[in-house]
């Protein structure tokens, strides 16, 4: 019962202080609204458990469940979850008499390193994680939510598929899912990790996404699955040699990244979240560092040998141009001949782009192309300025790489270099010839600053291929072939790839000392943070697909 304040007292006779005359004193109320509260908590901390043969079944196929991963995810007591009491309308197939609040997925955000940060996670004790509409509409408002206030979105993919009791339903919410990826793309950073099944429509949210985690041995994407793949074909094939981490990490490039458990897998998740800026309206987030700026890499003069035939690890050289050796490899086992890296010079963030002569001599052909392209793109949509360190002989030859269309793939990195509007320097550490110098930012497409180590050959082509076509005649005319092309191919090289020849025409803006490579790139990187490039008024550009 409550008391109302008597109106005729003398309120001027009072001894404690005035009462508003609306006042209304609880008297028997709030017993029972602590009881409500002790209800609500006791239900949430059950639907947080779930039940304990759904969830020993999840962790005996060495798999977290969605509340312990969001945990490893983000920054401690941070998550705040969003409709966890929601349930499906669903009365079909029994489903009437299975209504599980919540129903398969967990929503909301946190913090990640002190950052707000969007998340839902599949959870796979619950209809195993299947999307039926009330679950995508749990989604959809968590990335609503997500691209209206201008924070990352990450996807803890362990899920079903769509949940066939709710036929078409299920469908449509994939839709709304798929619309949304595509109108957050380049204005926030979607991050999906694969955590378990992904398959059918499910799998081409995390394909319009900007990075794909998956963990070995649970992870599985596939359009179709084992099954059907088996029905259609006869090929009898597992889900892990279907579409398992490892396939899509070294053969498919559908992997961004690729871990050995659930864990590391967060943490790197984690990491990558610390070098992306908000959104892209925002940098990306800068550090304090202890390694200096104008550190000398001598060592880069012992990594990188002169004769350019010999082959040596550039992932070296990145890590000793870079704050602390610190780097972030994408899609490190696919296109093995391209390494794109993230990392930071004099704490800010860089996007590094590099040939590989250990893998193909470092030629460009398909796979590379398609990886740097993306690669430059994601960079330039978020604001990472872009290294590119150049030791190219060239697009790869052969019929394969003709008839499969390196054509239109090596347009797409051009057409991504030739976009991009953030800063942008390249850096020629050794050889550098034909349509593959173009391509990979050179001055003529748009780079702000090339520089040149005095090693650098920056030709049409390598000698001896350019002596084979110019002197051909003259070779074979020759009393000593061999002893003239040695002699031409000399000269060629002495006239038009000489280290100086690119910086005395203006191809390169200097021909620095290896030493001083971090120096000139983290003052460079400095300049170039103010630059503003306009863009066109157009709907969009056609790029090359």
């Amino acid at each position: 019962m409550t008391t109302l304040p008597d109106d005729a007292a003398d309120h001027g006779a009072a001894t404690g202080p005035p009462r508003h005359p609306r006042h209304l004193t609880v008297v028997e109320r709030t017993p029972d609204l602590r009881a409500r509260a002790a209800e609500l908590r006791e239900l949430k901390a059950r639907l947080r458990a779930g039940s304990a043969a759904p969830t020993d079944a999840q962790h005996a196929k060495g798999k977290l469940t969605a509340y312990e991963r969001l945990d490893l995810l983000f920054d401690d007591d941070t998550f705040t979850e969003i409709e966890p009491l929601r349930r499906h309308r669903c009365t079909s197939f029994g489903m009437d008499a299975r209504h599980v609040p919540g129903d398969g997925v967990v929503v909301g955000w946190g913090e990640v390193h002190g950052r707000p940060v969007f998340a839902y996670a599949h959870d796979f004790r619950v209809f195993g994680g299947s999307l039926g509409e009330a679950h995508a509409e749990k989604i959809h408002k968590v990335m609503d939510l997500a691209l209206t206030t201008g924070a990352p979105l990450v996807a803890l993919s362990d899920g079903a598929g769509a949940r066939i009791q709710e036929g078409v339903t299920a469908l449509a919410g994939y839709g709304g899912i798929f619309r949304r990826n595509a109108a957050a793309s380049g204005v926030i950073p979607q991050i999906s990790v694969i955590l378990g099944p992904c398959a059918g429509g499910a799998a081409y949210s995390p394909a319009l996404t900007d990075f794909v985690f998956m963990v070995r041995g649970t992870s599985q994407m596939f359009v179709t699955g084992p099954d059907v793949v088996q029905t259609v074909t006869g090929e009898v094939i597992d889900h892990d040699g279907l579409g398992g981490a490892d396939v899509h990490g070294d053969r498919s490039g559908v992997a961004t990244f690729v871990c050995d458990d659930e864990k590391s897998c967060l943490d790197d998740v984690r990491y990558l979240l610390s070098l992306l800026p908000a959104n892209n309206r925002e940098e990306p987030p800068a550090v304090a560092v202890t390694d200096p700026a104008d550190r000398r890499t001598d060592r880069l003069l012992d990594i990188v040998p002169v004769d350019t035939a010999r082959a040596y690890d550039v992932r070296e050289v990145v890590a000793e141009i870079v704050d602390d050796g610190e780097v972030l490899e994408v899609q490190e086992s696919w296109a093995r001949n391209i390494v794109c890296a993230l990392a930071r010079i004099d704490g800010h963030v860089v996007g590094v782009v590099a040939n590989q002569p250990a893998s193909m001599a470092g030629t460009v052909d398909i796979d590379a192309s398609d990886k740097a392209a993306r690669f430059v793109q994601t960079c330039d949509a978020f604001s990472i300025p872009l290294v590119t360190l150049l030791d190219v002989p060239g697009f790869l030859p052969g019929t394969d790489q003709e008839h499969g269309g390196i054509i239109r793939h090596g347009a797409k990195l051009l057409y991504a270099y030739c976009t991009a509007t953030v800063p942008r320097v390249q850096l020629i550490l050794r050889k550098a010839y034909g349509g593959a110098y173009i391509v990979l930012d050179s001055r003529s497409i748009g780079a702000d600053l090339s520089f040149a180590w005095p090693t650098n050959e920056i030709a049409v082509m390598g000698a001896e291929g350019a002596v084979n076509v110019i002197h051909r005649r003259a070779v074979a005319a020759s009393a000593d072939p061999d002893a003239t092309r040695a002699s031409l191919v000399a000269d060629y090289r002495a006239e038009l790839m000489n280290p100086m020849h690119a910086a005395e025409r203006g191809l390169v803006d200097d021909v620095i000392d290896p030493a001083d490579t971090r120096r000139v790139l983290a003052r460079s990187l400095a300049m170039l943070r103010a630059k503003h490039r306009p863009q066109p008024v157009r709907k969009h550009g056609n790029a090359p697909v």
